[in-house]
């Protein structure tokens, strides 16, 4: 799976780090998400996908890779 994320949509909520630590993490300067790891860590899968159901700002996309 593909990670993409739209800081400009993020709304700070910092569900994503929460749900998933590895691949999340949120800007020192406005809490916007960044992404740490284009795919997922090995088991962080699971929690990669709740972080994109959870985002209230649907700032996270998921994508299947080839």
């Amino acid at each position: 799976m593909k990670i993409t994320v739209d800081p400009g949509s993020c709304v700070s909520s910092g569900q994503c780090v929460l749900l998933a630590p590895a691949t999340f993490d949120q800007s020192e300067d406005d809490g916007t998400v960044v992404l740490l790891a284009a795919e997922p860590p090995p088991g962080e899968e699971e929690a990669v996908r709740q972080a994109e159901l959870t985002c209230p700002a649907a700032a996270i996309r998921l994508s299947a890779t080839a």
